[in-house]
């Protein structure tokens, strides 16, 4: 399906720029070279059914990704912020025997990941004829891409997104949001994060609108973009709407071009979207989704005034708030866990049919672990969440991963992990550390061994050295006791 689809846009858009990087010009006919030279790869290079691909964000991305479906395959995009170790991970972990990777990438952030076959995107000869062909014809319920996140043991989980899936969440956003050809879209969202992916690269290249990207979120750098291609469309997770107000010079007619600005990945902090609104006349709209939903369900659109809601859902997207107990649903107005169903929901997690069993109810909802309350007008808020997951920067952390690293240190005896509000990154973590008896533990020399061990996110703000960690009678490390101190501590702080 989405081989057919990309050919089709890249031929109808063949003369007509398509997507921008900082680096070139993608127009149609060039995404389709791109693809043929990358089809013509796969097939001689790859024999499992999936393909590894490690790539800035780039124009490039979907003339990569299109190539691979052309070859019927399935495109697994790494995430390059992830230890070498947990990369290792992902790549045993899918099945796949060749990587399509940067070379500059590599060798900037030092990852040398091992497969049986890794090319070089420098490597490829794409000036070269390419060998025409038709894409493979793939069903609707046959892989598209398989994204990594991570899973309740602190694992990565490969999330199974099928061609229909990620289909439908294009055409859902495109009737939802209404964008059209003359849209212009800027995104510095990576390729490997299901935002970036469907809601920046897939939706402008499927509907025909204008994709700008830049690898880096570099704020000087985004307002002079902002300048020079006057988008319509921006999406971003609300810290990078917090660093843009930190440029002095941009100006609200640096932003007049917007039609919608929208937010996702994490809550949108009170004071971001207040600040952003009186600095530039710009409203920021929420949104919400999971890497399990292709990923977006939601997003409040203008006109529609409900501050703190991320909307209603999406066409063909059914939601219902249920007691997480008994599954009995609740009415409006109550706080209850939120499951969704849709043409959009994954298949399931790759390799973990138990953990795919899990996360469905017995009528087929998807059980997202999140607390929220629906209006009598379907206008969903989100008010908390079941697990226990921390989301820094709109990526996943989960407490005992954190745990198992710092406990491994010779001065300590046990850890609790839990999340810190914060204005700019949502979340952060922060660990509470019961010293091994006679040692002293230094919180930066534990935030070090951190460093060499996790991904930057996963890395602990704050270390607080107690003398005892909250226990229950049977011994399991209280996190909810710990999650209240720190409560306790910002409300001290804000009376004080």
């Amino acid at each position: 399906m989405l081989g057919w689809r990309a050919m089709r846009s890249m031929l109808r858009n063949s003369r007509r720029e398509l997507l921008v990087d900082d680096r070139r010009t993608y127009r149609g006919v060039d995404l389709l070279v791109i693809a043929w030279h990358i089809a013509d790869l796969v097939d001689d290079k790859a024999t499992a059914p999936r393909v590894a691909v490690m790539l800035p964000t780039s124009g490039a991305f979907a003339g990569v990704a299109s190539g691979i479906w052309f070859a019927g395959r399935t495109a697994v995009p790494l995430n390059y912020l992830l230890k070498p170790e947990e990369l290792q991970y992902v790549i045993d972990d899918c099945g796949a025997d060749l990587l399509i990777a940067s070379r500059q990438l590599c060798e900037t952030l030092k990852l040398a990941p091992r497969c049986k076959n890794i090319v070089f995107i420098e490597d490829i000869p794409f000036k070269r004829p390419p060998t025409p062909r038709w894409p493979k014809l793939a069903a609707p319920d046959d892989l598209a891409v398989v994204l990594y996140t991570s899973g309740t043991s602190g694992r990565p989980k490969g999330v199974m997104l099928t061609h229909n899936n990620l289909t439908s969440n294009v055409r859902q956003m495109r009737k939802h949001v209404r964008f059209s050809r003359h849209d212009v879209f800027l995104g510095i969202l990576p390729q490997f994060h299901s935002f970036g992916l469907t809601a920046l690269t897939h939706v402008p290249f499927f509907c025909g609108c204008k994709g700008v990207f830049n690898a880096r979120f570099v704020p000087n750098r985004v307002i002079e973009m902002f300048r020079q291609h006057r988008p319509t469309v921006f999406m971003g997770i609300p810290s990078m709407y917090n660093a843009l107000m930190t440029v002095k010079d941009a100006t609200p007619e640096d932003f007049a071009s917007l039609r919608i600005a929208i937010s996702g990945g994490e809550p949108l902090p009170k004071p971001v979207a207040d600040g952003f609104k009186e600095r530039f006349g710009i409203e920021i709209f929420e949104g919400f989704g999971m890497t399990e939903c292709s990923p977006v369900t939601h997003v409040r659109l203008p006109g529609e005034d409900v501050p703190g809601s991320v909307g209603r859902p999406l066409p063909e997207v059914v939601q219902r708030i249920v007691d997480p107990e008994t599954g009995r649903d609740l009415p409006p107005g109550v706080d209850g866990e939120l499951r969704l169903d849709g043409p959009n929901i994954m298949k399931g997690y790759l390799n973990l049919s138990e953990e795919t069993a899990a996360a469905f109810d017995e009528r087929g909802f998807l059980k997202t672990g999140d607390m929220a309350r629906i209006d009598e007008r379907g206008f969903l808020r989100i008010t908390g969440r079941i697990k226990e997951m921390i989301i820094v920067g709109g990526e996943n952390v989960f407490p005992r991963e954190v745990e198992e690293v710092i406990d491994a240190h010779p001065d300590v005896y046990a850890t609790g992990v839990v999340g810190e509000r914060d204005d700019v990154r949502g979340e952060t973590v922060v660990a509470f550390v019961e010293p091994e008896e006679g040692r002293s533990p230094d919180p930066d020399a534990i935030r070090a061994w951190c460093r060499e061990r996790l991904a930057g996110y996963k890395v602990p703000r704050r270390v607080v050295i107690v003398d005892e960690l909250p226990r229950s009678p049977t011994g399991k490390i209280m996190r909810r006791t710990l999650m209240e101190r720190i409560k306790a501590e910002q409300a001290a702080a804000v009376g004080a």
